[in-house]
């Protein structure tokens, strides 16, 4: 076996990793308990560098942890912990005269689980939009106690809306309540690489079962027309709106990274309600984000109840929201105006949509004339 002469042992300190070139290919130098073991630096997942994970003793020996997504492999002989089948690749070491020595072939080569095709529909965007279709999907972002249930005004407008679209349009609705659907919070790894920000999310590739995914088939891939429904919380929208909406940075991310946009050809609109004002805050930033991701917004592209400032007599809030012939009337305006412009829009349809927002190759470090 042919090896190559890399670094001076004295360089790797215990305990730490150290990253290589071995003809072309990275390789990350392990050293602990004084014994040295090299396996291939990028991590199996989304090719994360292992050099920079952190190493502990667990299991059955000594893993690093893949910094991006938290995948694990046993320095010493490259596997993915017990129960797991992924296996890295590893390269033989020798010591010689004081310099590591390491293989220019693997003696052990990687392999990947097998996937079971689960998320294909989502990494192969399987629109199920049509020229014909007309698929209302409406999203509560209210959040009770299920066990102890109250009116929301919010949902009642929702529940409205969809019962309109289906009755007058004979459109396909789905409801998807945020409060019935078990997602993780988004986890940030952007922020360590934007390669680390995948779609499908990262997260949903470690669970298949996590509730997002529900979302991104029903907003992604099934609408064509969207609605949101929010609470007013202390000026904003609900958190589990936000924590809905970190969860779709994978998709803005793809724009950034791929120059894809994945939404096209498909409208947006929006229900605000509080016991206070503060409506057109909510809506101004509801509306920038679904443009950010390539929803088209109608005309007067949100509804909203409030009753002010001092209204806090919260008891007859439902009275007076259950009684008003605006709320009647004002969501079904916004399902005429979001089911017009679609019309509009299917009429012209986008095959390609080009993007104003940053790509990855136009940043500072991809520059040309970056120093």
């Amino acid at each position: 076996m042919e090896f190559v002469e890399t670094i001076n042992e004295s360089e790797l300190i215990d305990g730490t990793s150290k990253l290589i070139s071995v003809k072309g290919k990275d390789v990350a130098l392990f050293r602990m308990d004084n014994r040295i073991t090299a396996l291939g630096n990028s991590c199996l997942h989304k090719g994360g560098p292992l050099t920079k994970g952190k190493i502990e003793k667990k299991y059955d020996g000594y893993y690093v942890t893949c910094p991006w997504h938290g995948w694990e492999y046993n320095i010493s002989n490259g596997k993915a912990p017990p129960g797991y089948d992924e296996q890295q690749t590893v390269y033989d070491v020798k010591i010689e005269y004081g310099k590591i020595l390491v293989s220019t072939q693997p003696i052990v080569y990687s392999a990947n689980k097998k996937y079971d095709g689960s998320l294909n529909d989502l990494i192969k965007l399987e629109y199920e939009t049509t020229p014909d279709s007309l698929n209302v999907l409406g999203i509560s972002t209210t959040n009770m106690n299920n066990n102890l249930e109250r009116d929301s005004t919010s949902e009642i407008s929702l529940n409205k809306a969809l019962s309109y679209a289906k009755q007058k349009y004979n459109a396909s609705t789905v409801l998807l309540k945020l409060r019935d659907l078990e997602f993780r919070n988004c986890e940030g790894y952007y922020s360590i690489n934007e390669q680390a920000c995948t779609w499908p999310c990262s997260i949903s590739e470690m669970d298949e079962n996590d509730g997002m995914n529900e979302v991104y088939r029903k907003m992604i891939l099934w609408s064509d027309i969207v609605i949101i429904s929010t609470p007013i919380r202390w000026g904003s929208a609900s958190s589990l709106y936000y924590k809905m909406i970190e969860r779709l940075n994978c998709v803005q991310n793809q724009t950034t990274l791929h120059d894809r946009v994945l939404v096209k050809n498909k409208v947006a609109s929006f229900i605000i309600t509080g016991g206070q004002d503060n409506i057109q805050h909510v809506a101004g930033n509801m509306m920038v984000f679904f443009t950010e991701l390539g929803f088209s917004l109608p005309p007067f592209a949100f509804m909203g109840w409030s009753r002010g400032w001092n209204a806090e007599d919260m008891e007859n809030n439902v009275i007076q929201f259950s009684k008003s012939q605006y709320v009647a009337r004002s969501v079904r305006d916004l399902v005429d105006n979001g089911i017009k412009l679609l019309h509009q829009v299917k009429g012209d349809p986008c095959k390609t949509v080009s993007s104003p927002q940053p790509k990855i190759m136009e940043a500072p470090s991809k520059s040309k004339n970056a120093q």
